[in-house]
């Protein structure tokens, strides 16, 4: 018996307009910079029509993303609302490849911006089994000192008593054709800007650890400590951090070259450094791990892994040799590929959007 589980940062589906960038141009979208725009009501209107202009083409390659993934269960990152879940899943979703996820469920988490994990659930797996969702619980509440995790690193920003997550952990007890099987849903702090000497990734460590050291609290504290290795649970989402990457060098004129390198710390370590869970991933070929391109500029390009699905030691065992697959098709064309890994784009894919998102969607067939 098998369930095809994915996750996806499907990238700020929202149901609001963002009409701060009149006043702050970090925040204005680059298009509205080329006009003369005179009144904050004429930036209104135009920030309305490009939104929906840009946010149609966007969708339906999200939507095509999703179909690729063919998943039974669907973790989703940065969804605004439930109300946005429903219209992109009837509107996009079942209209456009003709089936969708009748199951959904979504709890408002602590992001400033409004942005949550969800999750999307059919009935039944493609097998037929029934999919039953016994319990969904939030931590967005739990705070530093709730589990004894406040550091000197993190006093820097925060407080003993501010929430541990930016955005939540999601636990989700399921039962699929009678067996159990656990998710904890999650989508860790981003990198910021750079801070007092620190890159972005450096300056936002300790949030990412402090997160990471609470979910394997709250796993560890829900089947014991010590006790947690033949328990069926995966961790599923956006960590914003890497235990690798592939750094770009060269030019598209004289060719590109894909160079591996191990970082000497991550935030995901907590989650590793003992088997406590284990990265499937780490079954594909090195230069074929990643879920995002990133760049600033032809000095800083890698490729990296920020999207997961962790899975129990008992979970891995049994599928030991299954391999997570990456969907591609809607990265854009400013996205570079180490050669043999080229895809067919969906249509009308930008060189920066549009596109499904930055992340690609990850998906593994599991047997439980």
């Amino acid at each position: 018996m098998s369930v095809r589980l994915a996750t996806f940062n499907i990238e700020n589906l929202l149901s609001r307009f963002d009409f701060s960038g009149f006043r702050n141009q970090l925040k204005q979208d680059r298009v509205l910079r080329l006009f003369d725009v005179r009144s904050e009501a004429e930036y209104q209107r135009l920030e309305e029509a490009r939104t929906v202009a840009h946010t149609d083409d966007t969708r339906q390659m999200s939507a095509l993303a999703i179909a690729d993934c063919d998943a039974d269960i669907l973790c989703l990152q940065e969804a605004d609302s439930m109300a946005a879940l429903q219209a992109f899943e009837y509107g996009y979703l079942f209209r456009m490849v003709g089936n969708g996820y009748r199951q959904k469920y979504l709890i408002e988490g602590n992001d400033s911006r409004g942005i949550d994990v969800a999750v999307l659930m059919r009935e039944e797996t493609r097998d037929g089994q029934k999919i039953e969702c016994l319990e969904v619980k939030s931590h967005a509440a739990l705070t530093y000192d709730d589990l004894d995790l406040f550091t000197d690193e993190l006093a820097v920003t925060n407080r003993p008593g501010d929430r541990i997550f930016k955005r939540d952990c999601l636990e989700v007890d399921l039962r699929i054709g009678g067996r159990p099987l656990t998710l904890y849903v999650v989508h860790f702090k981003s990198m910021g800007p750079a801070r007092e000497g620190l890159d972005g990734r450096q300056a936002t460590m300790a949030l990412r650890v402090a997160e990471a050291k609470a979910v394997r609290r709250i796993i560890e504290s829900r089947f014991g400590r010590g006790h947690t290795a033949d328990k069926m649970f995966a961790i599923c989402g956006d960590m914003n951090d890497y235990q690798e990457k592939v750094d770009i060098l060269g030019d598209r004129r004289n060719g590109y070259e894909f160079v591996p390198r191990e970082e000497a710390a991550s935030a995901l370590d907590i989650l590793s450094h003992d088997g406590f869970v284990e990265n499937p991933m780490s079954r594909r070929p090195v230069l074929d791990r990643w879920t995002l391109f990133h760049s600033r500029g032809p000095a800083e390009r890698h490729l990296c892994q920020l999207d997961y699905i962790w899975l129990s030691p008992a979970l891995a065992r049994r599928n030991a040799t299954r391999v997570p697959e990456i969907i591609r098709a809607g990265q854009p064309y400013r996205t570079i590929f180490p050669a043999g890994q080229e895809v067919e784009r969906y249509p009308r894919t930008g060189w920066d959007r549009p596109k499904a998102s930055d992340h690609c969607p990850v998906v593994m067939t599991l047997d439980i």
